[in-house]
């Protein structure tokens, strides 16, 4: 069964840093892609960024992150982390940890992780 489960959401202000991680388990974790998903309160999901699997290593991420957020992959731990830098009120929202259907970041997303909340004070 594939689990995902995220953590250290939290509380930050404006210019602060968050760092999430996501515990992947049930399938190998090294060949997929995974991915970072967020939905703002009220608002729709928003894919963020995500990296490829089976070694490729290759990170795509919308504009808005870029020089902000880095996503990484610890492949003999089995953990993907999204490091959160200058945060800004509107990146507060749930973030979600998404396993791809592929080693290839554009495929679909999968399985989803429960969420944790980022909320980013003014």
């Amino acid at each position: 069964e594939v689990q995902l489960v995220e953590s250290g959401g939290g509380l930050v202000q404006h210019g602060g840093s968050l760092r999430l991680s996501c515990a992947a388990s049930g399938f190998t974790f090294s060949t997929y892609a995974m991915s970072w998903v967020r939905q703002a309160p009220g608002k729709g999901l928003e894919w963020v960024l995500a990296i490829s699997g089976g070694g490729g290593g290759s990170i795509s991420y919308i504009d808005s992150v870029k020089g902000r957020f880095t996503i990484s992959r610890d492949n003999s731990n089995n953990t993907l982390n999204l490091q959160m830098n200058s945060l800004k009120p509107e990146d507060t929202a749930v973030y979600y940890c998404t396993k791809v259907s592929s080693n290839s970041w554009s495929a679909g997303l999968a399985y989803w992780g429960q969420g944790t909340l980022g909320t980013v004070s003014s």
